[in-house]
C-alpha cells in the first residue's frame, strides 16, 4: 500500500468535471484506490458518485491510498493530475 497527501488547486474543486477525469484515471488501475479527507471521511477514487459525495473544494487536502499490483504508478499518475489542477 500506497499514499500521499496532495491539495487540490483547482479553483472549483472535486466538481462534476474533474471529478469524471479523476475516476477515469483510477479506473485504469487494477489496484484498489481511496482517498481519505477531513477526520473520517474516505471515498472510493473508481466512483464519481463517492468523490462527489466528498465535497472537496479548492484549498481542500486529501491523501490517496493506492493498494495492489500497480498501486505506485497509480500513485504517481494521480497526484500529478490532482497537482496540474485537472488541467483547469
Amino acid at each position: 500500500m500506497v499514499t500521499q497527501k496532495v491539495q487540490i488547486i483547482n479553483p472549483t474543486g472535486l466538481h462534476l468535471r474533474p471529478a469524471g477525469i479523476f475516476c477515469q484515471e483510477a479506473m485504469k488501475y487494477t489496484s484498489n484506490i481511496t482517498f481519505r479527507y477531513g477526520i473520517n471521511g474516505t471515498a472510493n477514487a473508481k466512483s464519481v458518485l463517492s468523490v462527489l459525495g466528498a465535497c472537496i473544494k479548492s484549498g481542500d487536502e486529501i491523501e490517496i491510498v493506492c493498494d495492489g499490483d500497480d498501486e505506485a504508478p497509480a500513485l504517481a499518475a494521480l497526484v500529478a493530475l490532482v497537482e496540474n489542477g485537472f488541467g483547469e
